[in-house]
C-alpha cells in the first residue's frame, strides 16, 4: 500500500515514480520500531483488506514523552474520499488518548492543501518551514507543523 499511495502522488516521504524495493527500506525500519515498542500502528480495514493506516512515533526523548508525531497517513488509493482518512486520525487521536498523551503534531507538505483536511480535524498550524522540502529541481515546497492538543 505504501508504495501505491506514493506513486498516486501521497506524500508519504517519497516523489514518484518510486519501486517497492525503495520503499522497503523505509517501512522496515518503521515496522521494527514498532515492533521493538516503541512507536504505535494504527490499522484500518474494509471488505477489500487495509484501508488506511498511520504510525504514532515517539522521538525517545523523556521530555517529550507526552505526545507523538503522527507519520505515514495512509489511505488506499482508490478509497480516498471515502472517509477513511479522517476515521484513522481519529483513531490515532483515540489511540493515543487511551496512552495519555497530551498531543499529537504532524508535518504536511505544501502544495496540495492538505493542511485543509487536519485542521479540520483540530489541527492547528503552529510553524511553517519555507522552501525545505525539494520534491524536484525549482520546486521546493513548505513544511507546515501542526499540532492537535489532547
Amino acid at each position: 500500500m505504501w508504495t501505491d499511495v506514493s506513486n498516486a502522488g501521497g506524500a508519504v516521504g517519497f516523489v514518484p515514480p518510486v519501486t517497492q524495493e525503495q520503499v522497503a527500506v523505509t517501512a522496515n525500519a518503521a515496522f521494527d520500531d514498532f515492533e521493538a515498542g516503541h512507536d504505535h500502528l494504527v490499522l484500518g480495514f474494509d471488505d477489500d483488506g487495509l484501508a488506511a493506516m498511520l504510525f504514532l512515533v515517539s522521538r525517545r526523548f523523556y521530555l517529550s514523552e507526552h505526545w507523538r508525531t503522527v507519520k505515514r497517513v495512509m489511505v488506499r488509493p482508490g478509497s480516498q474520499g471515502s472517509g477513511y482518512g479522517a476515521a484513522i486520525m481519529r483513531e490515532g487521536e483515540r489511540v493515543a488518548k487511551s496512552l495519555g498523551l497530551e498531543g499529537l503534531y504532524l508535518t504536511v507538505r505544501s502544495g496540495h492543501n492538505i493542511e485543509k483536511f487536519y485542521s479540520q480535524l483540530g489541527y492547528k498550524e503552529v510553524g511553517r518551514l519555507p522552501g525545505t522540502l525539494r520534491v524536484a529541481p525549482g520546486d521546493d515546497r513548505d513544511e507546515i507543523l501542526m499540532w492537535l492538543a489532547l
